[in-house]
């Protein structure tokens, strides 16, 4: 296995100690019969053109075949990387016709060596090595401990019973007035009465949507489209830097159609200063939304505050509690919020459904028209199962509540580990307001992905301070806006617990983290964004 070094890295000085130069791995065999050693400097050439790159000669690719890194050409980095564009190789006319990317996975070339170009011992701690038949093993087959919550979560094994139930029974149209159409509605009533006591609310405040997304839309543009919005001539909005892309993207969207926004920034616990927002309200401002919680340091706004600030001015309050409900308490009239978006999955209930409060009185427009459901805010038939299995999601997380301290403890004798193994290592966000289940840590040069990668081949599901797992090459612009570097938040990894995991769980990390550090051949330094 060989790296995909990107040019977004070559600028990274960290990120390029161990790749200093471009390189093609080549079989043993080959590298013989043409008088080439690792370290040499080698032309690789095609008909349409030739690069120089260094040589890593191994017994781990096979014979005929060579692995060529890509990413050069860019006006970043050493000269090397700048002269060495593997695009170089390929006719930019044979292209992907869906993507539009040049097709050069695959092409006839030859390698031979650069005698004008000097050559000697070439170190990589880039990330070439072998797996083993026992690396090749199965991840189903393995032991397998689950620490990334705050991706998703595990479905409560009572909450796939009433989803199959539900399923299974109810299948009338809740819109109808006959048997099968009340037996319906009254599974989605009850389920949203038990929602409402997660969060303190009447039922009738809760309109359930496809999930936390949705939710955030339907806040957000809600209000901004509403006829008391329009007759105000409100056109300010206000948010915070580390928000979620669900609602960072729908400000920007807003911003193109006439709105202005004021972006907050954090400190460098990722919290959101009150003063901040005071000074940012106007008489103009329309809607404010702040988070609850953040999903990548589990950093915990002071949500009451910033509500109160902005109600005071008359503009409406959203918080975006995605990542708080369930494992924080979490009542809509204590926080005095006008809106709280929330999601099934995040709380061992399933994916496509969540839904949204909305305090008496807030003007929202419906994203969805059509038919009368839910009030008129949301057209469509409902999604009978997936409500169902919310409301047992919420039964069973006022239950879960009880063992957040516990978790807290499992989550700090984690982070107390990591730092016996890796000294240097940084916490991210803030020690004491954050979520019990949320630890986020910068490893000074890992690559988050690898460490990833690597501890995944050991049984351990986690998550790292890259996008690169929604297909783009940036860090997250949670750490970012926090002020890490881009080295530091590339090389951040975030663990999510939940009720199901245990001591030995925690210890059994641990123990993998330290093989996984001994083990050199597992920290891939600079892995391909797929």
């Amino acid at each position: 296995m060989t790296t995909d070094f990107r040019s977004q890295h070559h600028g990274i000085e960290g990120l390029l100690r161990d790749r200093p130069h471009p390189t093609v791995t080549i079989n043993t065999l080959d590298a013989l019969d043409r008088g080439i050693v690792s370290g040499d400097s080698v032309n690789v050439t095609t008909a349409r053109g030739s690069v120089i790159m260094k040589a890593i000669v191994t017994d781990d690719i096979i014979k005929g075949s060579i692995d060529a890194n890509m990413g050069g050409g860019g006006p970043i980095g050493p000269k090397a990387w700048q002269d060495c564009n593997i695009n170089d190789l390929t006719s930019l006319g044979h292209y992907d016709p869906i993507s539009g990317f040049p097709v050069y996975k695959t092409l006839l070339c030859q390698v031979t060596k650069a005698v004008s170009e000097s050559s000697g011992a070439f170190k990589t701690g880039s990330g070439e090595y072998a797996l083993s038949n026992q690396e090749h093993r199965d991840v189903k087959s393995q032991r397998r401990v689950y620490l990334d919550n705050n991706a998703t979560t595990q479905v409560n094994e009572k909450v796939i019973e009433v989803m199959t139930q539900t399923v299974a029974a109810i299948y009338g149209n809740p819109s109808s007035i006959y048997s099968e159409g009340r037996s319906a509605r009254s599974i989605i009533e009850s389920a949203r009465r038990v929602l409402a006591e997660l969060i303190n609310c009447t039922a009738k405040r809760l309109i359930f949507t496809s999930g936390g997304s949705e939710a955030n839309n339907m806040a957000i543009k809600g209000v901004a489209f509403s006829e008391s919005a329009t007759a105000s001539n409100k056109r300010h909005l206000i948010t915070s830097s580390i928000e979620h892309p669900s609602v960072l993207k729908v400000f920007e969207s807003l911003e193109r159609l006439g709105f202005s926004v004021t972006y907050l920034e954090v400190d460098k616990y990722g919290i959101v200063s009150v003063a901040d927002l005071e000074k940012a309200l106007t008489d103009n401002t329309l809607f404010v939304s702040v988070m609850m919680a953040n999903n990548e340091t589990g950093s915990i706004q002071p949500i009451r505050e910033l509500a109160l600030a902005a109600r005071g001015r008359g503009a409406v309050f959203h918080t975006d509690a995605v990542q708080a409900i369930g494992k924080i308490p979490v009542d809509v009239e204590s926080l005095s919020v006008d809106m709280l978006s929330l999601s099934g999955h995040k709380f061992h209930g399933p994916k496509g459904v969540g839904a949204l409060y909305i305090r008496k009185g807030v003007d929202v427009q419906p994203l969805i028209h059509g038919g009368g459901q839910e009030w008129g805010l949301r057209a469509g038939t409902e999604n009978i199962m997936g409500i169902a299995a919310i409301g047992k999601a919420a039964e069973l997380a006022v239950q879960f509540l009880a063992h957040s301290q516990h978790i807290g403890t499992l989550r700090n004798a984690l982070e107390q580990g990591i730092r016996r193994l890796i000294p240097e290592a940084r916490l991210n966000g803030h020690e004491r307001c954050r979520l019990p289940n949320t630890l986020n840590m910068t490893l000074p040069g890992m690559r988050g992905e690898s460490v990833v990668l690597a501890l995944d081949q050991k049984g351990i599901a986690l998550s790292s301070g890259s996008a690169c797992r929604s297909g783009s090459p940036k860090p997250s612009h949670a750490l970012i806006s926090m002020g890490l570097t881009e080295e530091e938040a590339h090389c951040a990894i975030r663990f999510s617990l939940s009720c199901d995991n245990t001591k030995e769980q925690i210890e059994h990390t641990i123990a993998m983290i330290q093989q996984m550090i001994g083990d050199v051949r597992n920290l891939v330094r600079f892995i391909p964004c797929r």
